[in-house]
């Protein structure tokens, strides 16, 4: 596989999955992590909607969970067409193939525009807002010259080195991550770069359910979908505390590798991309220096089947017996305020792993078990 020809592996939802796998996510308390584990458990989201409030009850909750109906999800689908697009799940052939394999992919991912380019190798562009006209032309000439060799460039849709990023590569192909709905574009006026990518040769993505206007804490989480999406990530003109090194930290625990461009010491803005040479980026300096380095990257299989993958409707998995309430107790003393690895609660419980894994979903269903990065856990004592 090379830069250009990478392929597409996959297994389409029925239309009656897509609407499951909407609702569940969609549902209180469920985020991609716990999407996974319930899938994986019961076989199908059909059967884990089922068991949703059951879980949280047993989990401690004192609130009814909220699941998503089926008509509030048809009506998202419905929307989504409206607006020409579409859902596509972490199992399909159009998801990006990349992102497939990090820590907490969304499920389900809506996506406008030429689907092709998701599942072309990528290199993520980002930088200042506040961009210098140098640091502007700067990621022009990446943008463009990378897309020519064969990748599709990903970025945020901001202002400054993500609009110059976008606009070079619309005819190459562009990936904009939004952190809002896709029909919530951030800043406003990039609304028409938004147009013109999805008309062109690119497309836009948002885990995100349309109407969602983006919050301070939603850029984050885009962040690590433009890391994920990427096999590599380019930083032109960062200050000292910006989303960009909140993307290059993702990119780096993903296993990607980081360049920086590197800026003026009197220049605030490059302060940032500085650092990450200073902490082990690779300096560049012309596009040719990230293909040289990715040119062994894009020659392997990194795409692996996902282990989410939900099998025929009538080949469910039958739903097995919730642990004694002996056993679901030793297991929550287990835990604490103190990030955990769950093999140690494994161990130390000696419980069955399928059992402390579905003690781990009452609990998170129930508001009280908070996820940590490289799967750790911990448990609300409150």
């Amino acid at each position: 596989m090379d830069a250009v020809s990478a392929g597409s592996k996959g297994i389409a939802l029925t239309d009656r999955q897509r609407i499951a796998w909407l609702r569940l996510i969609r549902s209180d308390n469920v985020g991609p992590a716990t999407f996974r584990d319930l899938i994986n458990h019961f076989g199908s989201a059909e059967s884990a909607l089922q068991m949703l409030p059951e879980l949280s009850q047993r989990g401690g909750s004192t609130k009814v969970v909220r699941v998503a109906t089926r008509q509030e999800a048809e009506a998202e689908l419905d929307f989504a067409r409206r607006q020409g697009a579409r859902f596509v799940g972490i199992g399909e052939p159009n998801y990006p193939m990349a992102l497939r394999q990090i820590e907490g992919a969304p499920p389900l991912i809506a996506i406008k525009g030429v689907a092709k380019t998701l599942i072309r190798p990528a290199i993520g562009i980002v930088g200042s807002r506040n961009c210098s006209v140098s640091g502007a032309k700067l990621a022009a000439m990446f943008a463009r010259d990378i897309g020519r060799a064969g990748y599709a460039i990903v970025s945020g849709l901001a202002r400054g080195i993500d609009t110059a990023a976008h606009l070079a590569s619309i005819e190459t192909g562009t990936v904009a991550v939004l952190a809002g709905g896709l029909d919530q574009p951030y800043p406003e006026e990039n609304r028409a770069l938004l147009d013109q990518i999805a008309a062109g040769d690119g497309v836009a993505l948002s885990e995100m359910p349309f109407g969602w206007e983006p919050r301070a804490r939603d850029f984050p989480r885009r962040n690590r979908l433009i890391a994920g999406i990427g096999l590599g990530l380019v930083v032109i003109e960062a200050a000292a505390k910006s989303g960009s090194l909140i993307t290059a930290r993702y990119a780096a625990n993903f296993g990607r590798q980081v360049f920086a461009v590197p800026g003026s010491p009197l220049d605030p803005r490059s302060h940032g991309g500085n650092g990450l040479l200073k902490d082990g980026a690779q300096i560049v300096t012309e596009a040719e220096d990230v293909l040289r380095s990715m040119a062994p990257v894009s020659q392997l299989d990194l795409f692996q089947s996902q282990d989410m993958q939900e099998p025929p409707i009538e080949d469910e998995k039958p739903i097995g017996l919730p642990p004694s309430d002996g056993e679901r107790a030793r297991i929550v003393d287990a835990l604490g305020p103190t990030p955990t690895e769950i093999d140690d609660v494994i161990r130390h419980t000696g419980s069955s792993a399928q059992t402390v894994y579905l003690v781990l979903l009452e609990l998170d269903l129930a508001g009280r078990l908070h996820r940590h990065a490289s799967g750790l856990v911990s448990i609300d004592m409150s």
